[in-house]
């Protein structure tokens, strides 16, 4: 009989560190034990993928929306069939998107097809502290991942100040009977607690399982986008756009991130500045501009940049970009 995959759901709202922990994850497990992560990102493109650091990591990204919506959700529901088909590892870590909803993960990677083969062991929520205030009033998902979670990482805690941890640390605890909590900056947390193994078990049923059959996973499929019960929307009515920046310097990417519009909350990608590619990552008014060296990045990726936000605020985006000749339609 196969043995069971344990699986870690990383959530936390757009910017709040979710790559930059799943990094310190993958550099602190166990080289004699398989990890497997997959990636789901909001935006048309992968950025967070060509982040991840680790030769010879499988990885799976599923990009054009939150994985717990319909439009990618069938797209989810085979990956985790590939993965307990093919790849069958040790540890699956799922890094949502910052827009998710994940109230019905547990279902998901419950659904009779799989035969028991996952079992969530942990969710984690990265929580930003610079900007939780702004994010935990006016986004749905913010409540619904603090709900979910079982461990709360409270992020970048060198920007905020103690009563505000304090607040935030109150705030989760009205939404989560016993939360565990770890302070954090940059994602720098003790790993003892995620990298040790959770134990071994085998899969419990009538009979020894089978890979799940793509014709179960097609049935599964359809029967779950016909459930009324299942979450299928998005909580926040969110968007984004890719636009295509060309090589240009640093003044003039500074002149157009603080001409963005009000309301927008996220930005990232990777830009030229004289000639250095650049990460580019922007979180509601906050820059984070470095050298991008970590790994080659594709010509497909270079230059294009994903932006998120409420649809009318990318609709200004969309007329305010014009004054800016370097800014294109991605």
């Amino acid at each position: 009989m196969a043995a069971v995959i344990e699986v870690f759901l990383i959530t936390g709202f757009l910017g709040s560190g979710k790559t930059t922990f799943l990094n310190r994850l993958i550099a602190a497990f166990p080289q004699d034990r398989k990890l497997m992560i997959l990636m789901n990102e909001f935006g048309d493109i992968g950025v967070d993928g060509l982040l991840v650091a680790g030769e010879d990591l499988d990885i799976l990204e599923i990009s054009r929306g939150s994985i717990f919506c319909a439009c990618v959700k069938t797209d989810f529901i085979r990956g985790l069939a590939s993965i307990a088909r093919e790849i069958r590892p040790d540890l699956l870590v799922i890094e949502a998107t910052g827009a998710a909803d994940p109230g019905d993960m547990k279902r998901d990677l419950g659904l009779p097809v799989f035969q028991n083969r996952f079992r969530l062991r942990e969710q984690i929520c990265l929580i930003d502290a610079a900007n939780f205030t702004a994010v935990y009033e006016a986004f749905a998902s913010v409540e619904k991942q603090m709900a979910a979670a079982t461990c709360f990482i409270i992020n970048k805690t060198d920007l905020a100040e103690p009563d505000e941890i304090r607040r935030i640390r109150g705030i989760v605890g009205r939404h989560h009977p016993s939360p565990v909590f770890f302070e954090a900056a940059f994602g720098a947390i003790p790993l003892e607690r995620f990298t040790a193994p959770g134990g071994r078990r085998e899969c419990t049923g009538p009979s020894a399982p089978v890979p799940p059959d793509e014709m179960d996973v097609e049935a599964a499929i359809d029967a779950l986008l016909k459930d009324p019960f299942r979450a299928m929307l998005p909580p926040d009515p969110l968007a984004s756009a890719v636009y295509r920046i060309d090589e240009t310097t640093a003044a003039a990417l500074h002149t157009f991130v603080n001409a963005l519009p009000d309301g927008l909350i996220r930005a990232k990608g990777f830009v030229l500045l004289d000639g250095v590619p650049h990460l580019f990552n922007w979180v509601m008014g906050r820059t984070d501009l470095h050298r991008a060296a970590r790994r080659e990045i594709p010509a497909k990726a270079l230059g294009r940049v994903v932006f998120i936000g409420p649809r009318e605020v990318l609709k200004t985006l969309a007329a305010e970009r014009r004054r800016h000749p370097m800014v294109r339609n991605g």
